[in-house]
């Protein structure tokens, strides 16, 4: 751990172990955190609690380097972004041919081939009846979209949802997301129409709530929790669900921001239960890395946004050509390097060794599929010493769930297997 780290310039591959040269943050980060804590709101920067963290200079692979040359293996992907790794390849090459031609469009006004070619690419990925697509800027603002679609095609106003949950904290998503902490200073804002039942609930409640009173527009679920726990669901709840909606004529909404891209070992995690969602929201690791979601959903669902005059909802950044030619390049590395049948082998071989944390007094449970993991601990000052030790030893590990007892384990799906042993190895000892 004594060499010098490598310089940005001379990070050329991303499947490197960690380098840790000073204890990060490191005097860099510090003096840099200050100014952001001076010049940013708070909450929408890098300190915590008002302690300053580290600064990312550079990523590529499963690797990142800090602003003081600590070299890290990432277990996030920036979120769950970076599916086919930070930096790939192919996306630069996109990035850098699409930026000498266009870099900006006019949102609904006017359109450019890249995103002709991704809507395209998505229609054929997407697990819908003959989809469309609609483009958005962000996770929460496909969201929005797909909700708004469910309102507009049913004509009803009542929405279902389930705790825990993330969906993103603008407006609508933020009356869906559970998390009381998000949605309580705005609570008098919120729509007003939401239900919510716990995540995975006996079929038959959900049958009885959407049987009783004013009926449902729809049913939003995320066919995997991710932010808030990684939550698996029993076989069959999913397709069980699917059917109690369209015994109600009820429109489904699979949130697919975090699970889709190849991450539970399908490119949608609700192939596995070889269900079809009226609606399909997908960003963060269809993106690239660029600000990029999209909603698909069946062609008849999307025809109630037709209008003589105006988009109703739209952006000025909507489907930028940048973004559109990232994703299309992150979509062929995804296909071309079959990533989901690597994360589902890499997920098979390494579950019975996270299974078998559980001996360990800290760990309460484990859970997940592919690459997504998440391992919950006794208490979040827990996770928090376990997350913050990973990081002294140069592994980046996030912990969510609602109280945040949960490590998650979410690496890009082109991690080298001595970099995911590397990392198990060290949170096994901590842990």
């Amino acid at each position: 751990m004594s060499a010098p780290a490598a310089k940005a310039s001379e990070l050329h591959r991303g499947d490197l172990l960690p380098e840790i040269v000073t204890p990060p943050p490191g005097p860099r980060a510090r003096a840099l955190c200050h100014q952001l804590g001076d010049l940013e709101a708070p909450g929408i920067n890098t300190l915590y609690g008002d302690q300053p963290n580290i600064l990312w200079r550079e990523a590529l692979g499963s690797n990142v380097v800090d602003v003081d040359g600590n070299r890290y293996i990432d277990l996030t992907s920036g979120f769950g972004v970076a599916v086919a790794g930070h930096r790939h390849p192919r996306m630069v090459a996109a990035i850098q041919r699409q930026a000498e031609a266009l870099v900006h469009g006019l949102g609904d006004a006017a359109g450019h081939p890249p995103r002709i070619e991704l809507a395209r690419r998505l229609c054929r990925l997407a697990p819908v009846d003959d989809p469309q697509v609609y483009f958005a800027v962000s996770g929460a603002d496909a969201v929005e979209i797909a909700l708004k679609t469910a309102l507009l095609a049913t004509g009803r106003r009542r929405i279902l949802a389930f705790d825990p949950s993330y969906h993103g904290l603008t407006f609508g998503a933020l009356a869906a997301t559970s998390r009381p902490e998000f949605r309580r200073p705005f609570e008098s804002h919120l729509h007003q129409y939401l239900r919510r039942l716990p995540y995975a609930a006996d079929p038959s409640v959900i049958a009885d709530e959407l049987s009783g009173g004013e009926p449902f527009a729809t049913v939003l679920v995320e066919p995997i929790v991710g932010r808030e726990g990684v939550l698996v669901p029993p076989a069959g709840w999913l397709r069980r669900l699917a059917e109690i909606c369209r015994e109600h004529g009820t429109l489904w909404i699979a949130d697919e921001i975090f699970t889709g891209g190849g991450r539970t070992g399908h490119w949608f995690a609700v192939e596995a239960d070889d269900v079809r969602p009226d609606l399909l929201c997908c960003g963060k690791g269809i993106s690239g890395g660029l600000p990029l979601a999209a909603v698909a959903g069946r062609r008849d669902l999307m025809s109630s946004w037709r209008s003589p005059g105006e988009a109703r909802h739209t952006a000025t950044f909507v489907a930028n050509p940048v973004a559109c030619a990232a994703a299309a390049a992150t979509l062929d590395a995804i296909k071309e390097e079959e990533l989901p049948t690597r994360a589902a082998r890499l997920g098979d071989e390494i579950a019975e060794r996270l299974h078998r944390w559980r001996r360990f007094d800290a760990v309460q449970d484990v859970r997940g599929r592919g690459l997504l993991w998440g391992i919950e601990l006794a208490s979040a000052d827990l996770a928090g010493e376990v997350t913050e030790r990973a990081r002294q030893r140069g592994f980046l590990i996030l912990a969510g769930g609602p109280e945040g007892r949960v490590l998650q384990i979410v690496p890009p799906l082109t991690i080298h297997r001595r970099q995911l042993d590397a990392a198990l190895d060290a949170l096994e000892d901590l842990l």
